[in-house]
This record gives structure tokens, C-alpha cells and sequence, in this order.
């Protein structure tokens, strides 16, 4: 991943960004009607094998990949890179008590990729797993400060991967540079909704950034949204 791509490409927008900030880049894949997992919970797979090579792309592309422990505890992912070639990112959880066990599988040391994690207090960890301390502020832990902490550990190129509640509170905070939405040619009808950000009463308060689209090779369609620059 350390060729020098265009600023169109949507990979390229990460890797020739600006060094002395942070940039922090969020995906989310969901259904033609904003839907990220059915009424019993099943999400798999809602998006096709094109989506997850990107999303892949996107982690050998980043620093850190940044998830909130709901995701991290439903899905239990490894938060490597495996499709691609590209190096795996450092993995970051957000778990402000504490609740992801010692067996999770984005904890395990093989790979000597950093691992940290976002806590509240204390300094329970797995072992080699470096914890960030911070202060919640109405019950949440600031994403402006967690971007903060980050970067200050060197992790300046960030990806928000999930779930939908941790990804919508970043931009809700305005620390998200880009956002990728990955739609499925797929109607649930019904279940957990995607994006949910702090209500506004006017359509002309609405975001309107700047969008390339990229139609990918099984359907999928890719929106690459600078929420930096609007329409």
C-alpha cells in the first residue's frame, strides 16, 4: 500500500493525506434501505466479496482500526488484514468498563501488530494490550479525544470500521475526514438501521458532502463522501 495514488481514487484520499493531522476515515456497509443487520441480529453478509476486499483495502491503507466493543463482542473479528496484500493495522477497542474478554479474538499477539484500548479507568488489559485512559463525558468516551490520543501515539491515519452507533457518533463529533458507504443491490425491509446522528429540524441543516461514486465488480455500489467539503 505505499504507492502514491490519485486523490480520486478512494484509497488515495487516505494515503497522500496531510501528515502534521489527524485523518480519520469511517465505513459502514449496509441495504438499499440503510439496513445493517435483520430484526434477529444476522448481518452476514449483507455486502458482497467486492465490499469486504475493500474494507480490507481500507485497514492495510490506516494506522489503527478503531471499533466500539458491542461490535467487538457480536462479531468478534480479527481486525487484520487477510484479502489484500498490505500490512494489518494496529486495533484499537473502545471499552470503557472493561467488558471484552481476554480471548477475543482481535487481542491475540501473533501477528506483533499494537493492540490498545480505549477504558475509562483502570488499567485492566490482556497482556501486551496498551490501555488509553479517558474521562466519559455524558456516559461516552469523546471521540475528539480518542482521535486525540491516537495520534499523539503516532496512529495518525484512522479507521472507524463499527458498528453503526460508534461510527455515528465520530461524525456526530466532526472528527470523521471521509466516509465510506458501501450499498448492497439488497431490501430487508426491517432491522437495525444504519447511520443515527443528532436530529436537525430543517433539510437545509442536513449534510451535504461531496460524493464520488464507485460502482464495484458484483453490485455493490461505493460512496466515498468528503464530510470536509460539501455540494
Amino acid at each position: 500500500m505505499s504507492r502514491k495514488l490519485s486523490n480520486s481514487d478512494p484509497l488515495g484520499t487516505i494515503l497522500n493525506a496531510d501528515p502534521s493531522r489527524p485523518f480519520v476515515v469511517a465505513q459502514l456497509g449496509q441495504s438499499l434501505d440503510g439496513r445493517i443487520a435483520t430484526l434477529s441480529g444476522e448481518s452476514r453478509w449483507i455486502n458482497g466479496t467486492a465490499a469486504l476486499d475493500h474494507l480490507h483495502a481500507l485497514r492495510a491503507a490506516v494506522d489503527a482500526v478503531v471499533v466500539g466493543v458491542g461490535t467487538a463482542v457480536a462479531d468478534d473479528p480479527e481486525l487484520t488484514v487477510r484479502r489484500v496484500s498490505g500490512r494489518s493495522p494496529a486495533r484499537v477497542v473502545i471499552d470503557p468498563s472493561g467488558r471484552l474478554p481476554a480471548t477475543a479474538r482481535c487481542w491475540a499477539d501473533g501477528d506483533g501488530v499494537q493492540r490498545l484500548v480505549v477504558q475509562a479507568g483502570g488499567d485492566t488489559a490482556s497482556d501486551g494490550v496498551e490501555v488509553v485512559q479517558l474521562t466519559p463525558i455524558n456516559g461516552r468516551m469523546p471521540p475528539e479525544q480518542i482521535v486525540a490520543a491516537l495520534f499523539a501515539r503516532g496512529l495518525r491515519r484512522l479507521l472507524i470500521e463499527g458498528g453503526a452507533s460508534t461510527v455515528s457518533a465520530f461524525i456526530d463529533a466532526g472528527v470523521v475526514d471521509r466516509l465510506h458507504v458501501l450499498v448492497a443491490p439488497m431490501i430487508i425491509g426491517s432491522g437495525t438501521t444504519g447511520l443515527s446522528l443528532a436530529p436537525i429540524a430543517r433539510l437545509n441543516d442536513a449534510r451535504r458532502p461531496s460524493t464520488r461514486i464507485h460502482i464495484l465488480a458484483d453490485g455493490d455500489v461505493l460512496f466515498d463522501c468528503n464530510l470536509r467539503s460539501a455540494t
